[in-house]
Parts: structure tokens; C-alpha cells; sequence
């Protein structure tokens, strides 16, 4: 019964857990650039061993065993990095990607990458974030330099060469990772590559006067919510019929021994 107990609490917690990145992906559908996460769940036994599943049952009471105890737990969330839907602002300082990479920026934290291209000029005409930080031009060696635009008509080409009244100034860094590369969210829009990751120029091409919108849908977003609510639900309720069991158990058979 104690097996059933963690079962049902396990699977509860991992819910519960499960919830709040539901939510907050339903918190930014209207976020632009946003990346949805997606959650994950592995068995316990699994989760201990670092292995992705434990050895097949031989007999049928391994079988039983490895059953009860091979609960599930939540075992992490990835980021989905599909496209979202480009939207016209009309803006000159609006940029979005169609197809893979993100454009890099540069914060007090380092390097950071967004899909989020809803940029404008600040006080010196540095092209800048909605949170204020520089948006980085392609330079040799990787080296972070932030574009500065002198005034007049801005223009981007989908290469993401920046020009200024048809005179070129300088070209956005867009780059891609390979999939194996754990990219994580930081806040609504940033991405955070792991420092071994290796950076390369993206495939996708820029477009002037967009952006990207969220690509969290809501309606499913909201069922896939019920969803894990009613099942929550239902291990809680277990839980609750499991402990009066204990407490039954705890009264009625333990005096007896």
C-alpha cells in the first residue's frame, strides 16, 4: 500500500508541476517571440539511475515490481521552437525570422537570444530591446558590437544587412544551434545557450516590419490545463482514500499484533 501512496503522490506532484508550466505558456499567447515549454515525465527508477528506462522483466514478479514501483515523475521541459505567425506592424524597426535562429543581444547577464525582433532606436541610436539591451551586429571572431544607426530611412534586406538611406551600416547576428544544444528560457522572450554550445549563422531569412507572435496556442494550451486539473484531481483523491487506509491500519490492526 506504502508503493500506491508514492505512486499516487509522485504522480500528483509531477502534475502539479506540470500545471505551472501549462499556465505560463497561457499567460504569454500574446507575447511576441514567445516559445512555449513542453513538459516531459520519466519513472522514478529511471530517474535514479540517469537511465532512460530500467532493465525488461524477466519473470512476472519482476514484472509486478518494476510496475509499482516505476511511477512516473516529471522529468524536465523543453522548449518548442516551432514558427509562430509573422504579423505586419509596419514598423521600420520591427524585424522577424521566418525559419530557425534567433537574433542575439546583449545583457548584464551576457549574450542572450530572442525571436522577439519588436526593437527600436534608443537616446544614441543604438537598435535596442523592448527591456533596453543592444541588439549585437555580425562581427568577426564573435566579437559583441552593438548597431548604432546614423538618422535616415532604415532598411533590412532578408540577409539581415541593415541600410541606412541605401547605404549599408552593418548586418544583425542571427544564429542557430544545433538540436542537441539544451537552449533554456530566461523571462518571456530570451533563450539562454549552454556555454559548450556552438553558434552558427541560421538559414532563416529577415523580414522588415514584422514580428513573430507567441506560438503558445491557447486552445490547446486551455485542454491540455482540464487535462492535467481533472487528473491532479483524481491522485489527490487517491491519496486521500490511501492515508484514511493508513490511519485504519494504524487503529485497528497494529494493536492486535
Amino acid at each position: 500500500m506504502n508503493t500506491g501512496f508514492y505512486s499516487a503522490f509522485a504522480g500528483f506532484s509531477a502534475r502539479m508541476d506540470a500545471l505551472e508550466l501549462i499556465a505560463n505558456n497561457l499567460a504569454n499567447t500574446s507575447t511576441t517571440g514567445f516559445k512555449s515549454q513542453k513538459e516531459f515525465y520519466r519513472s522514478f527508477l529511471a530517474s535514479l539511475s540517469g537511465t532512460p528506462s530500467a532493465t525488461p522483466p524477466v519473470t512476472i514478479a519482476q514484472a509486478v515490481d518494476q510496475t509499482i514501483h516505476e511511477f512516473g515523475v516529471l522529468g524536465g521541459s523543453h522548449l518548442d521552437l516551432s514558427q509562430g505567425t509573422l504579423e505586419t506592424t509596419g514598423n521600420d524597426t520591427d524585424f522577424a525570422l521566418q525559419g530557425p535562429g534567433f537574433f542575439a543581444v546583449l545583457t548584464k547577464n551576457g549574450v542572450r537570444y530572442t525571436r522577439n525582433g519588436s526593437f527600436h532606436l534608443d537616446s544614441n541610436r543604438r537598435l535596442v530591446t523592448e527591456q533596453g539591451d543592444p541588439v549585437l551586429s555580425q562581427q568577426p571572431g564573435g566579437k559583441n558590437q552593438p548597431i548604432q544607426l546614423p538618422s535616415g530611412k532604415i532598411s533590412v534586406s532578408s540577409d539581415g544587412s541593415v541600410s541606412v538611406d541605401g547605404g549599408l551600416v552593418g548586418k544583425l547576428r542571427v544564429e542557430d544551434f544545433p538540436s542537441s544544444a539544451n537552449l533554456t528560457a530566461e523571462g518571456a522572450s530570451y533563450i539562454v545557450a549552454p556555454q559548450n554550445a556552438v553558434a552558427a549563422p541560421a538559414a532563416g531569412e529577415v523580414r522588415e516590419g514584422m514580428v513573430e507572435s507567441s506560438n503558445s496556442d491557447p486552445i490547446r494550451g486551455t485542454v491540455a490545463l482540464i487535462d492535467l486539473q481533472r487528473t491532479a484531481q483524481i491522485m489527490e483523491k487517491t491519496l486521500s482514500v490511501l492515508h484514511n487506509e493508513f490511519n485504519k491500519t494504524a487503529a485497528q490492526d497494529l494493536p492486535r499484533v
